[in-house]
């Protein structure tokens, strides 16, 4: 079994408690042993899509990694929490309330290139330690900024005049930290808050349509039927160009031999020899070469 399957990840467990959950439902449903593996954190207070890779496709699961994500998340005016989340003690409070108009005129300013401090409850090393341990120890967590990429951002909701709290969308790129976006608009605002609720709707090229709760994937892991919902390897490559190969093509990327001349532009390319898996290639100065093969035939 190889590709994948996307869980609706609920409030409570980890990332890992999926990949374990998804390992068991491949015992119940006497499919064998298969590498199993995720392909992006979500906080335990997080929801929504995970993409789990198995067999062939935890070679891709890196890239999920590097993808950009969509998250919905509310942030609750007039407390901060050394988490920046429900989870976290209040550090700080203030009685402002922003209004909408204040509202709009700061979101502009978060969409785009922008720099942010990841929290101190994050699982960034520092001197190679977590930075959550750090800070849990009481431990002072000094984090460098970093640059990532606000495409989108909308205003899903808001309750009155003055805001209490306000519900957003945020199409962001890799290594965007939500409740530091969450942070910094609130401090824009001359205020303070905290992220109540954050959903991810979208991991690269995986969404919410075809994610299945813990339930249903014990169901169809005891009914032998995981198959009704696993997606080909390829779904995790759906923003790179195909390159239909021939045998002999397929042959020598499968030997780890590059092709000289292959039509396809420069970039990276997904191989395949009759709809199979061949390898993620990378395509330049007339070269095709091997990024990652998979085990396929």
């Amino acid at each position: 079994m190889h590709g994948w399957i996307i869980i609706d990840k609920p409030l409570g467990p980890g990332s890992t408690q999926i990949v374990s959950a998804v390992k068991r439902a491949l015992r119940e449903g006497d499919y064998g042993r298969h590498k199993v593996g995720h392909g992006g954190t979500l906080d335990p207070l997080a929801t929504g899509v995970l993409p789990v890779a198995i067999g062939e496709a935890t070679k891709l699961a890196g890239r999920m990694l590097d993808a950009s994500k969509r998250y919905d998340f509310t942030i609750r005016f007039g407390a901060q929490t050394d988490t920046l989340d429900l989870e976290g003690k209040v550090i700080a409070e203030s009685p402002v309330r922003p209004t909408l108009p204040a509202l709009e005129a700061v979101l502009a300013r978060f969409t785009g290139p922008i720099e942010q401090v990841p929290p101190a409850y994050s699982a960034l090393k520092v001197d190679g330690e977590r930075a959550y341990d750090i800070a849990r120890k009481g431990g002072d967590v000094v984090l460098a900024t970093r640059k990532v990429t606000v495409f989108s951002l909308q205003l899903l909701s808001a309750s009155g005049g003055e805001l209490d709290e306000i519900t957003l969308s945020a199409f962001v790129s890799k290594g965007t930290y939500i409740r530091s976006l969450a942070r910094d608009i609130a401090l824009a605002l001359g205020t303070v808050g905290h992220v109540t609720m954050l959903r991810r709707t979208k991991a690269g090229p995986f969404t919410l349509e075809p994610a299945i709760s813990l339930d249903k994937l014990a169901e169809l892991g005891k009914g032998h039927a995981l198959e009704e919902t696993l997606l080909p390897l390829g779904a995790g490559l759906d923003d790179i160009p195909a390159l239909s190969l021939n045998a002999d093509q397929a042959g020598r990327l499968r030997k780890g031999l590059r092709l000289i001349g292959l039509a396809a532009d420069d970039g990276l390319g997904f191989a395949t020899l009759d709809d199979v898996p061949v390898a993620l290639v990378e395509t330049g100065g007339g070269e095709t070469r091997v990024v990652r093969g998979f085990n396929l035939e």
